[in-house]
């Protein structure tokens, strides 16, 4: 392999000559050789975004030249744009603070800069990664303002979404199954009736109360880190900079970002990337109730309880024919363990905070993504290949008549023992509790009709 030679403050490296990242960047990749695990390029995008707005600031102060600037502006916005993709090569189990992310993010953008202005690879005189792109920044403040940035991007433009047309697909299926009458549960036990379709409201609603909590906590993700710098006292930082940073990320996402009013709180906690975590466990378990829900009712199609369909995807065992799971189901609840897992592993890197810096903030932001990017796609999966084709079978209106709850809509008539009397006899005796409130209780054929009529108690 054709190498290169560049350096940094620890001297010369070995730099393959088709990279574009530089010493730092290549130190980091020998010394982290732990797994195949990067931080995803939504990440890496935000952390782009604001070395580009850092270009535009530091140029409308005066404190970088303009054809300079502009090397780094168009080098930024061509990795937003997709380039560059797999010069991102460090590892997310690295330094704690993610300066070795970070300096592969201001070399990958100095080295191309640097071709930009007529020069070659490494021509620190040209561009420097520390000097120019990171000018105004540390990577104690970068680092943990791209997690929010890039958190917050991925629940508005993608989970949220995603969410909503689940809620919708549950609301439509409450409207469809409206007059489906069906046996209630509680305990795995049989309790009053319910309608089909209110149990599909309950979903809606979980799924409506998961928006608002996500919503919330991604709004809380608006206030940065950045401007503190080192340990938050915004040593050369220069005045105005970090407005002119946060008017450009924020335009750029459409998302209102602001400079955070504590900088000693914003770098050595990650308070709110665990509280947002928080939010997608709860989402989590949401769908964990809902999924297997949904597995439950359609089990069978005859030893089973069999109220619902759900779409045939593809065969279910390779021994016997005709088997047919609810594997999407079983996925989604596969995504949602491990994004509790995440929670945990988050709520540990939280612990971190050791006096003015969190370090473990590349192993937060990857969890976070990662169980933003699996909610998504396990939702929309959801919602498309088993939700959506959802329907109602005949099984539950017909055990209505057989069920033994029914006896509740007996106590205002003979009190509560006299119709726990009725439920037992006719559990022994095989009888409906109709039939045993007709025969034992002298109650006529028209006040039971009214008294158990399904529809007056849903």
């Amino acid at each position: 392999m054709a190498m290169r030679i560049e350096s940094d403050s620890m001297g010369q490296m070995e730099i393959p000559q088709d990279a574009m990242y530089g010493a730092s960047t290549r130190r980091a990749e020998i010394n982290f050789p732990i797994s195949d695990r990067r931080l995803p390029p939504s990440f890496i995008h935000a952390l782009c975004l604001i070395k580009l707005g850092a270009a535009m600031a530091n140029k409308d102060l005066g404190l970088l030249e303009a054809d300079r600037a502009d090397a780094i502006i168009k080098a930024a916005q061509e990795i937003l744009q997709g380039a560059f993709s797999d010069q991102f090569v460090v590892d997310v189990f690295q330094t704690g603070s993610g300066t070795s992310t970070n300096m592969n993010v201001n070399e990958v953008i100095a080295n191309r800069a640097c071709q930009l202005m007529g020069g070659n690879k490494g021509e620190k005189s040209l561009v420097h990664p520390n000097d120019h792109v990171n000018a105004g920044m540390s990577s104690n403040d970068a680092i943990p303002s791209a997690m929010h940035i890039s958190v917050r991007v991925e629940i508005v433009e993608r989970l949220l979404p995603a969410l909503g047309r689940l809620r919708a697909t549950f609301e439509n299926h409450g409207q469809k199954f409206w007059t489906v009458i069906k046996t209630g549960r509680t305990h795995l036990q049989d309790a009053t009736p319910i309608r089909l379709g209110q149990s599909f409201v309950g979903y809606a609603g979980q799924i409506e109360r998961a928006i608002e909590r996500l919503e919330i906590a991604a709004d809380r993700l608006g206030p940065l880190a950045l401007g503190g710098t080192a340990v938050g006292t915004g040593i050369n930082c220069p005045p105005g900079f970090v407005q002119r940073v946060l008017e450009v990320v924020s335009q750029r996402t459409g998302l209102v970002f602001s400079e955070t009013t504590n900088h000693f709180q914003a770098q050595s906690t990650i308070d709110e990337i665990v509280a947002t975590s928080g939010a997608l466990k709860s989402l989590a378990v949401s769908l964990i109730k809902i999924a297997n829900d949904i597995r439950f009712l359609s089990s069978g199609p005859r030893a089973g309880y069999g109220e619902i369909t759900i779409p045939e995807v593809q065969p279910g065992s390779s021994i016997m024919p005709g088997k047919v799971n609810p594997v999407i189901a079983e996925s989604l609840i596969m995504v949602c363990a491990q994004v509790i897992g995440h929670d945990a592993t988050i709520a540990l890197c939280g612990q971190s905070g050791n006096f003015e810096l969190n370090v473990m903030l590349p192993l937060a932001a990857f969890d976070m993504l990662e169980s933003i990017d699996l909610l998504t796609a396990a939702i929309t999966n959801f919602d498309e290949r088993c939700v959506r084709g959802i329907q109602a079978t005949q099984k539950g209106p017909q055990s209505i008549e057989q069920g033994l709850a029914l006896a509740t809509a007996l106590v205002p008539l003979i009190g509560y023992d006299k119709a726990a009397a009725c439920a037992h006899d006719a559990s022994l005796s095989g009888k409906t509790v109709r039939e045993v409130a007709m025969t034992n209780y002298g109650l006529s054929a028209d006040v039971l009709k009214k008294a158990l009529d399904p529809e007056s108690m849903v």
